[in-house]
């Protein structure tokens, strides 16, 4: 017995010390570890001196006639501290924001080139409309746990700006990035000299005197001579000073000295960093000028393994077959250091192809725009879409010097055997705005394109900042521009009642320049997060999202400024013939489309409606006025993903006889085996079978009808009436008062009626008209659409009598006859119809039920489908 105890005392004993160490054991393993502080691809990035300012004297010995500026006003923008704020400058009133930076002047006029290599001060023009932007752009920075969490998973954020107050546009821009190496090109720029004696600044001195040949009066130099500038918009970001147009001959076979083999892969052969160069000769207008050796880094990867750029094979590539722009500047050693590059191709107004006609151009968009990217790989491609032409060559002089277009932008993602994750299928891609140009090249003298960028972008670990962006800055850059690592498609469109401005008596509207200002706001406002530090992408708030809530912003302050002058209000009635009032209808259409293709649901977002309010200035409300709620983005829906967003926009614009140019490149420059390019999808992209079906059934379903919709089935439905209730008495197929004869209890008819709004109504509406049927937003042609409608209702008919002998024998033989089957059929014929008006589930589903619950319950329905009988037999089991 005592030996028993002890045994038992023994085992208890164990699992007193067992116990703890299983419990021990299981916190060590499952309780939350410490996220490792991840390296951002910026910092990596930073491993080469490519884009660090203290490499490039200010002073370049460069050939004016090999290369030119990359703007007017080139400098890099620098962050002031706050002891700097607070010195430097008076305060103003109110309305007059404090929002400067330091600026490198690095490339100046003509007549100021003494400022260059000197720090001025940048600061905005005091115009009302300026003020007002700014201001709206201005907030003070908290940065909250979120903001550090992102920064730990290797995002950059504007750490410096953290706890400042009044941050605004200028600032935000200075600040975004920890080394003060945002570089921009200044537009619309003032001088304004100091007077030493007063302590005040001059008048200011205009570059547009000094062109015109008038000596403006400066200040004496006996105190301070150095000028303030002063801008109007957002300076552009732009990578390196000069630019050349040159065809790569290839490495050279000198002895390179870089630390090339650091950053290339063992999967590749590395060439040095020397590339000779051949410059384009502006006299014979060929690449015979002079030879050149220019230094073209090879990037580091990033920290997925991918190489935004390679200089593999740079030389072979078929996008450079007519040339390169080259931008960069001399290192001290007076060699040209390659910061960017942009195939010359891209821009040439020269299509690769010419579609005209409306029904041509969205085949195109639909079916050839993104297929087959892997076998385009390496290369650039230009397509020129004109509904309204009848010769291609017509469809090309219609674009002329000084043109304007909207640029539609969206990338794809990187396949290959360093692959992207694709979630779901999705390759989401990214979408923004932006705007293009018809310009001379200064070495050509050809006409080509300008592109800019409006990047509505989200704190990244690259150093994207958002903003307005040139295209090498966004593309072309060699360290975080996607040329060589993804799919891009840019689509200009020029449709006149957008890309022109108006003239009315006097007041000038400019639809592309207040769309540009409201999303300068937005990208204000996300390189700050709001205030918070951290612009964060969800489904209510995304490039695609927020960039379309400034042109749903841009539309209602259109619309306001025009409701409430009453010098437009008369100019139009007075002008009803002139061009220019046709073209604003038209602009006044688009934008009601647009508007329906923004807020599908009829009600507006509540931060877009604010938003609206506050950006046209009636409102001066500052605070953050975002939200990330599900509700919110439903209230959005067919703006949540990039490719939906595009494609949609684009087509609304093709509908009213955009012109249309499509330029496109597939991870274009060196060639990296490792990558493919990935056309953006839409949800579950990459498994078709399931795409098409829930893409309809998601359209069908968040289309909400409105009056015009529902008065359209309640025609059709009449109709209906009017053909069936003849038709169905004269065959005595329909008789009415059954229900008396036979009794039904009112919680049997309420259950009937139940049961029939879910089987048949919704259930046939789903299969047969929103998953047949392409939705009608689709932007199928209508012949291709009747096809459809005709085959979606010869299954409708079929599968009658089929369940009939099969899964719903209670039909039998009623599902048979000849005229269940006719007046079938005009319901499918009917609903059809309703369904390609409304594009709405709910409206089909209305009409479906209403029809089969009246011949039912009061049009001898039950009788021939023997409800009653089933009914008690239920009740008898």
């Amino acid at each position: 017995m005592q030996k028993k105890r002890q045994r038992q005392w023994r085992k208890r004993w164990i699992w007193f010390w067992v116990l703890p160490i299983v419990m021990a054991g299981f916190l060590l393993c499952f309780y939350p570890k410490a996220k490792p502080i991840l390296e951002s691809n910026y910092a990596r990035f930073n491993q080469i001196p490519v884009d660090r300012a203290d490499e490039y004297p200010i002073e370049q010995a460069i050939s004016t006639t090999l290369y030119r500026p990359v703007g007017r006003w080139v400098g890099r923008l620098i962050l002031p501290k706050q002891e700097e704020m607070q010195r430097v400058g008076v305060r103003t009133s109110g309305t007059t924001s404090e929002d400067w930076a330091f600026f490198e002047v690095q490339v100046a006029p003509a007549d100021v080139q003494a400022l260059v290599g000197r720090v001025v001060r940048l600061e905005w023009s005091q115009e009302a409309v300026v003020q007002s932007y700014v201001w709206a752009g201005t907030r003070t920075v908290r940065f909250t746990a979120a903001t550090a969490a992102s920064q730990r998973q290797g995002n950059l954020h504007p750490e410096r700006l953290d706890r400042r107050v009044q941050v605004g546009p200028l600032q935000s821009l200075a600040g975004a990035r920890p080394n003060d190496d945002v570089v921009v090109r200044l537009e619309q720029v003032e001088v304004v000299w100091p007077q030493p004696e007063l302590g005040v600044s001059a008048p200011p001195y205009h570059l547009a005197e000094a062109e015109s040949g008038q000596e403006p009066e400066r200040a004496p130099s006996s105190r301070d001579d150095t000028p303030v500038l002063r801008i109007s918009q957002e300076p552009i970001q732009v990578t390196g000073r000069f630019y050349g147009l040159v065809s790569i001959l290839g490495p050279t076979t000198e002895k390179d000295s870089t630390a090339i083999s650091t950053f290339c892969s063992n999967r590749r052969s590395c060439t040095g960093e020397l590339f000779r160069v051949r410059h384009y000769n502006s006299e014979s207008q060929q690449f015979d000028g002079a030879v050149d050796v220019v230094r073209i880094p090879q990037v580091p990867h990033d920290r997925n393994g991918v190489y935004r750029s390679t200089i593999h094979q740079l030389e072979a590539s078929p996008a450079g077959d007519e040339g390169w722009y080259i931008y960069g500047a001399k290192d001290r050693a007076g060699t040209f250091v390659v910061q960017a590059i942009a195939p010359r191709s891209l821009f040439r107004l020269q299509p690769d192809t010419t579609i005209v006609g409306l029904e041509a151009g969205k085949r195109y968009l639909k079916r050839q725009h993104w297929h087959d990217p892997e076998a385009q790989k390496g290369k650039v491609s230009k397509v020129l879409v004109d509904p309204e032409a009848k010769q291609p060559e017509a469809a090309r002089l219609a674009w002329k010097e000084g043109d304007r277009a909207l640029v539609v932008h969206l990338f794809g993602g990187i396949g290959g055997a360093r692959a992207e994750s694709a979630p779901l299928g999705m390759v989401t891609g990214h979408f923004a705005y932006g705007l293009a140009q018809v310009v001379r090249d200064p070495f050509t003298r050809e006409l080509q394109f300008a592109i800019q960028y409006w990047q509505v972008y989200a704190h990244n670990p690259d150093g994207i900042v958002s903003g307005t962006m040139d295209w090498a800055a966004y593309m072309g850059n060699l360290q975080r521009g996607w040329l060589g690592s993804r799919p891009v498609s840019d689509v200009l469109v020029k449709l006149e009642a957008v890309s022109r401005d108006y003239n009315f008596a006097g007041q000038v509207l400019s639809p592309l320049q207040a769309l540009g200002l409201q999303l300068d706001i937005m990208m204000a406002r996300y390189r700050v997060g709001d205030g918070t530090g951290s612009a964060i992408v969800t489904p209510a708030t995304s490039c695609v999202q927020d960039s379309n809530q400034a042109l749903y912003s841009t539309i209602k302050q259109i619309e306001q400024q025009v409701g409430l002058s009453p010098m437009i209000q008369q100019w139009l009635r007075s002008h009803p013939t002139d061009r220019q009032n046709s073209r604003f209808q038209q602009l006044v259409n688009l934008g009601t489309a647009i508007e329906q293709q923004l807020v599908p649901l009829g009600a507006v977002r509540p931060d877009w409606q604010q938003n609206a309010v506050t950006l046209a200035g009636i409102q001066t409300d500052r605070d953050p006025i975002r939200t990330h709620s599900l509700l919110a983005a439903l209230l959005s829906w067919r703006t949540i993903l990039p490719r939906r967003a595009h494609d949609e926009i684009v087509r609304l614009f093709l509908d009213r006889g955009a012109q249309l140019w499509v330029l496109r490149t597939n991870q274009v420059g060196g060639w990296d085996p490792e990558i493919q390019p990935s056309a953006p999808t839409i949800l579950l992209g990459r498994f078709p079978a399931i795409a098409l079906p829930v893409s309809r059934l998601i359209a069908a379903a968040m289309t909400l009808p409105g009056l015009r919709d529902w008065l359209v089935a309640a025609g059709t439905l009449l109709i209906y009436g009017l053909i069936a209730l003849p038709l169905g008495f004269r065959q005595g197929f329909l008789t009415w008062g059954q229900p008396l004869i036979t009794p039904l209890r009112l919680q049997d008819r309420i259950g009937i009626a139940l049961r029939a709004a879910i089987a048949p109504a919704l259930v046939e509406e789903l299969i047969f008209r929103v998953l047949l049927l392409p939705h009608p937003t689709a932007g199928i042609a209508i012949q291709t659409w009747l096809l459809w409608g005709m085959f979606s209702l010869l299954l409708f008919l079929l599968y009658h009598p089929l369940n009939a002998l099969t899964f719903a024998r209670f039909g039998f033989p009623t599902f048979l006859q000849p005229t269940f089957l006719t007046l079938a059929g005009l319901l499918g014929l009917a609903c059809t119809v309703v369904y390609q008006q409304s594009g709405s589930l709910w409206t089909i589903t209305a009409m479906h039920w209403i029809i089969v619950t009246i011949w039912v319950l009061w049009l001898g329905g039950h009788q021939k489908l023997g409800i009653r009988q089933r009914i008690e037999k239920a009740e008898e089991n």
